[in-house]
């Protein structure tokens, strides 16, 4: 397709609810590090023994168990700012309450009560994130997908940030009760933007009962798609970011018995490579813009794929930090590219009658292949060595190459199956 204003990236950044986006995804990353890294922080600094502090990650369960009352938020719609943002607004309250409610607590007297405070805030949070994933995909259009997941993750990162950082500098300086009850105030960034967010345009009923919102979901996906399709719809999700999965969850322990201190892997990962995902998503978005969401699929599984070649050539390279820079750099990149892909294709397979439930249910599929299927990474690397080891991620890369012509064939503009994303809005509405 030729440029035109509609294909345009500074058309599509340039959109004001590309800023919208933005902002949500700060008040969606917001609450992660404040059950998992400043949690442990603040447990550590006061004594609370290593064996508790790692039963303590178990709070942030909710995250994968969110397709579970995904049903709720399409069949329910609240009074108050359409069945989207109402339900967006209602999770943000509840978790400026919930981690206010942090400074009430001291690790030292009472960590029962601080465990079932940082389960709630995890639980609002999952919750918040399973409205905004709707919200996102049900104002979008198809070629703004892209572009619109990488605006919201730079949102997401840049709360990750401000939550560690700021956290940390300022728990050098006060009690970590306060620290949590300011950082409760950031919250207030995500409700002021959702009552100024336009609301998608939803033309079709909700479910008439939660019965079909758990139901209708998984039939109208199958029917779309066909059965056996579906059935390579979700391997092809499976799949698709394998490569750098295997590849990632290897990078620490191969730069470390490569020779590079703990101090240069994380300011390499913490500075060069979040830098390097953050333009890998933006540039795939604009990309998606351009050439849409079929033919990104494929030339980004492949530079994945090729990504993990540095990382190769470091194994069998002298120790050379600017080579490890550059692996780093190349491959975060590659995921950043592959990361917007992803989601943009998610969010074309969600029918906008059940995008909560859709798009959580698709979204914990992907997440199989980060946290279940990376498992044997470690003894793959001891059997055949680095080198082969990455050559291993590389050829990861072939089955999702193999099932694109029957899932997101290249001279189609979106995906066999999707659902129609016109990307209409309304302007905001307070009731």
């Amino acid at each position: 397709m030729s440029d035109t204003p509609r294909t345009s990236p500074a058309r599509i950044f340039g959109q004001p609810k590309m800023a919208v986006l933005l902002f949500l995804g700060f008040s969606s990353g917001l609450p992660f590090y404040l059950t998992s890294k400043t949690l442990q922080a603040w447990m550590t600094t006061a004594k609370v023994d290593l064996a508790t502090i790692g039963f303590f990650s178990l709070v942030t369960l909710p995250y994968s168990l969110k397709f579970v009352w995904a049903p709720v938020m399409d069949r329910y719609i609240p009074p108050f700012l359409g069945r989207r943002r109402g339900w967006v607004l209602i999770t943000q309250i509840l978790l400026l309450l919930a981690i206010a409610a942090m400074s009430l607590h001291d690790p030292r007297q009472g960590l029962r009560m601080l465990a079932v405070n940082a389960i709630a805030i995890a639980f609002f949070s999952a919750s918040q994130d399973i409205s905004l994933d709707a919200y996102r995909t049900d104002v979008l259009e198809n070629r703004e997908m892209g572009a619109g997941a990488a605006v919201f993750v730079l949102g997401y990162r840049i709360a990750m940030i401000t939550t560690g950082a700021l956290a940390f500098f300022l728990a050098d300086r006060m009690p970590w009760q306060t620290v949590y009850a300011i950082l409760s105030l950031f919250i207030l960034i995500g409700v002021i933007t959702t009552f100024v967010a336009p609301e998608p345009v939803l033309n079709d009923a909700p479910p008439k009962s939660l019965a079909q919102a758990v139901v209708l979901p998984f039939a109208d996906f199958f029917q779309r798609t066909g059965v056996g399709r579906a059935l390579l719809v979700l391997l092809f999700i499976v799949v698709y970011k394998y490569s750098d999965s295997l590849a990632g969850s290897m990078t620490t322990p191969f730069l470390l018995q490569a020779g590079f201190s703990q101090s240069e892997v994380g300011a390499v990962f913490l500075g060069a490579g979040v830098i390097a995902t953050i333009v890998g998503v933006l540039a795939g978005g604009a990309v998606i813009g351009k050439v849409g969401i079929n033919r990104s699929l494929w030339i980004f599984v492949i530079v994945q794929g090729l990504s993990n070649l540095t990382y190769y050539a470091l194994s069998l390279a002298e120790k050379s930090h600017a080579l490890m820079v550059t692996a780093v750099v190349i491959e975060n990149f590659g995921l950043g590219l592959v990361t917007a892909a992803m989601t943009a294709f998610l969010m074309s397979m969600c029918n906008k009658r059940f995008t909560a439930t859709q798009f959580a249910l698709l979204s914990s599929l992907m997440a199989a292949s980060r946290d279940i299927l990376v498992a044997p990474a470690g003894k793959i690397a001891e059997s055949v060595g680095w080198p082969s080891f990455f050559i291993v991620t590389v050829a990861m890369a072939i089955p999702p190459l193999l099932l694109l012509p029957f899932i997101a064939p290249w001279g189609l503009e979106v995906p066999i199956g999707a659902a129609p994303h016109t990307g209409e809005t309304v302007p905001a509405k307070v009731a």
